[in-house]
């Protein structure tokens, strides 16, 4: 799982990564126009032959790389994003520093074959749960095939190079590669039962075998494990107060539902909370982390510990407020 190899284009996931996250926080569009440049046209490998000078929407360039594995494509954006090339692969490398990852170097975006560049299976299956997160991401990578229309009024026919999103039930990405130093890889996800796995394969010699391993990964997980429903983030965990805020108190609930992966045969068993959040101070938004939940099974042994969040958005109090608490008090008490 650690061991340092060249991902060749799954190096795009990182790209992608960045790409959605400057989408999903405001600072790129979908719909942006991205002039092409001559280092981005010049491009070797697999392409999906923008011409310098062209302009293309970011959707476009996007679904260029996620289906047709464009290094065209993906280093016009990486000039996009980044500014430079550079700059970008500089952002590449500060995320995997971000997710904590121990066997990753990238020199580029696109994966061709370079020293120093290299990942591992674990580190390509935590950047893909990451990108995972952007789950728009999703559409692109489930294209099957589709067309690049260009300015000129013609069209460029991509394929993807991810068969299994075809032939493999819930499969919905993510990124193949192949060089003849990497040989044939793939990051792949698939979704059934409410469960999404992702499984990567590296360095297998043909494409064939990169399929057939990656169907027996998945086949393996979802035959062998289930995800267990703990308590969903809707569930009301109990009240608290509430200081300098226009109410006294709040209800409190999990930020993202607690789930747990388990054995299929496994025997189900009972879990309580308990509660670690002392008072909530407004102003507070839903998803401000307030406080903990400590998830337990029947034994008293811990399970997880998850986030605590307020159900409702509460403002800070203003003298209005507060003279209508006293008010209220003094009232109350005639």
């Amino acid at each position: 799982a650690n061991e340092k190899l060249p991902p060749a284009s799954m190096t795009k996931i990182m790209s992608m990564l960045l790409i959605m996250e400057a989408i999903d926080s405001g600072k790129l569009s979908l719909e942006d126009d991205v002039l092409i440049s001559e280092n981005s046209a010049s491009m070797g490998g697999s392409q999906v032959f923008i011409e310098a000078g062209e302009t293309y929407k970011v959707k476009d360039l996007l679904k260029g790389i996620a289906i047709a594995s464009g290094n065209d494509a993906v280093v016009a954006m990486a000039e996009k994003v980044g500014g430079t090339v550079e700059t970008f692969v500089k952002m590449m490398n500060d995320k995997a520093k971000q997710l904590g990852l121990k066997n990753t170097v990238f020199v580029n975006p696109h994966g061709l074959d370079a020293e120093g560049h290299y990942s591992s299976a674990y580190d390509m299956a935590m950047i893909a749960k990451e990108l995972l997160k952007h789950e728009k991401i999703l559409e692109f990578t489930s294209i099957y095939e589709d067309y690049l229309q260009k300015p000129d009024g013609s069209s460029t026919w991509l394929v993807n190079t991810n068969r299994l999103v075809r032939f493999y039930e819930g499969e919905d990405g993510l990124k193949t590669g192949f060089t003849s130093t990497a040989k044939y890889c793939i990051t792949t996800t698939a979704k059934k039962n409410n469960m999404r796995l992702v499984s990567v394969v590296m360095g297998v010699e043909t494409s064939d075998l990169r399929s057939k391993d990656t169907t027996n990964l998945l086949n393996y997980g979802f035959n062998t494990y289930k995800l267990d429903m703990i308590m969903k983030k809707n569930k009301i965990l109990g009240n608290v107060k509430v200081e300098k805020g226009k109410t006294d108190s709040i209800d409190l609930t999990l930020k993202d539902d607690a789930t747990l992966l388990k054995k299929i045969n496994d025997q189900d068993v009972d879990y309580f909370v308990n509660l670690k959040v002392d008072k909530v101070i407004a102003p507070v938004k839903v998803g401000d982390v307030v406080g903990s939940a400590e998830i337990m099974d029947n034994d008293g042994k811990l399970i997880m510990e998850k986030d605590v969040t307020v159900v409702n958005d509460i403002e800070k109090a203003n003298y209005f407020d507060y003279f209508m608490k006293n008010l209220k008090v003094i009232t109350s008490g005639i």
